[in-house]
C-alpha cells in the first residue's frame, strides 16, 4: 500500500520556509528560485488540504496548523539526517547500538572501551543512556546494560557485577578520623538516591539498626550526582566503589565505613534472542564478562 507521505522536496522546502518565515530566504538557503519554493509549498498545501501560510503584501506568516506541522516535520527531518550521517559514517564497520545505565556507562565502561576497540577495530559501539527495560523490537538497540533482576522477556542475560555500595564522604567530613561507626553515620547528613530509595534503610538494617531518619536527606537521581554532592561535603553517600575509582584514588572521596550492602540485583548485559548469533555482539559479550569478572567485588 502506498504511504500517505508528501514528497521530500516539498517537506524540505516547507521546513526552510517555516523556519525563516520567508520564501525568499528559504530559496536562498536551498539554492532554488522563489517560484520553486512557492510551487513546493502550494503542492504540499494541496496534498494536505490545509493552509500552512497566510500570504500578504508584507510576506508570509505561518498559520496555527502550519506552525504545529513545521515543528513535527523539522523533528523528523533531523532524525532522517542523523540516520543518514550514521550510515555514511559507519561504512565498512560493524556497529553495536548499546543502551546503558548512565553512571555505569561513563564511570566504568567508557574507560575500558579503548581496549575492546584495540582488539576489535572493525566494531563500533555507540552508547545511549537508558535506565529501564524496553522492547528491543521498538528500538534500534542491539543490547543493553542495566541494573535489575534479569527479568527481561525475549533476551539472554549475562551477569556482570553486584553494586555492593559502601558509605563514602569527603575527607573533610571525617574530621581527622579514619572511619565512622554506623552510629556516627546515622548522625550525619544522608544523601539519598532516587532510584534506590531504601538503600540507607537496608544498610542500617543489615547492621541490626533502626534509624528514624534513614530516608531523610536530599535526593539525586544518579550515582555521579551523589558522588559530586559527597565530594562537596554535603553528606554521606552509598555508592559502589567501582563507580568512583578515580575519586577514591585522588582522595576526593573516602570510604567512611567498610560495611557494604549486599544486593540480590546486579548489572546485566541483555541481548535480544534475535541478536544472539551476531559475531560482533559475541566478541563484546565475552570481553565485557571477562572485564566484569576481574573487577567484581567479592
Amino acid at each position: 500500500m502506498r504511504r500517505k507521505i508528501p514528497s521530500t522536496a516539498a517537506l524540505v522546502s516547507f521546513e526552510a520556509a517555516a523556519r525563516h518565515e520567508s520564501f525568499t530566504k528559504a530559496a536562498a538557503e536551498l539554492s532554488l528560485t522563489q517560484s520553486a519554493i512557492c510551487r513546493q509549498i502550494a503542492s504540499l498545501e494541496a496534498f494536505l488540504n490545509v493552509e500552512l501560510f497566510r500570504r500578504s503584501r508584507r510576506g508570509v506568516k505561518l498559520t496555527e496548523a502550519g506552525l504545529s506541522y513545521s515543528r513535527r516535520v523539522a523533528t523528523q527531518l533531523d532524525a532522517v539526517e542523523r540516520d543518514t550521517l550514521s550510515v555514511m559514517g559507519n561504512q565498512g564497520t560493524n556497529v553495536i547500538e548499546l543502551a546503558v545505565v548512565p553512571t555505569f556507562g561513563t564511570q566504568w565502561l567508557l574507560p575500558r572501551l579503548k581496549e575492546f576497540q584495540r582488539k576489535h577495530a572493525d566494531v563500533t559501539i555507540n552508547l545511549t543512556n537508558r535506565t529501564r527495560p524496553f522492547l528491543f523490537a521498538d528500538t534500534e538497540f542491539d543490547a543493553a546494560i542495566y541494573f535489575g533482576d534479569a527479568d527481561w522477556p525475549g533476551t539472554e542475560s549475562h551477569r556482570l557485577m553486584s553494586e555492593n555500595p559502601m558509605p563514602v564522604c569527603s575527607p573533610t567530613l571525617l574530621a581527622g578520623r579514619t572511619h565512622l561507626t554506623a552510629k556516627q553515620l546515622a548522625e550525619m547528613p544522608l544523601l539519598q538516591q532516587t532510584t534506590r530509595p531504601y538503600a540507607w534503610r537496608q544498610w542500617f538494617s543489615s547492621m541490626d539498626m533502626s534509624i528514624a531518619r534513614d530516608m531523610t536527606g536530599p535526593r539525586y537521581e544518579l550515582f555521579s550526582m551523589l558522588a559530586q554532592a559527597a565530594t562537596h561535603d554535603m553528606g554521606i553517600a552509598l555508592i559502589p566503589p567501582f563507580l568512583i575509582q578515580r575519586e577514591l584514588l585522588e582522595n576526593r572521596l573516602i570510604i567512611a565505613n567498610d560495611h557494604s550492602l549486599s544486593s540480590t540485583k546486579a548489572y546485566y548485559l541483555m541481548i535480544p534472542e534475535r541478536k544472539l548469533e551476531s559475531a560482533s555482539l559475541k566478541a563484546f559479550r565475552d570481553w565485557l564478562v571477562d572485564q566484569a569478572g576481574s573487577y567484581s567485588l567479592p
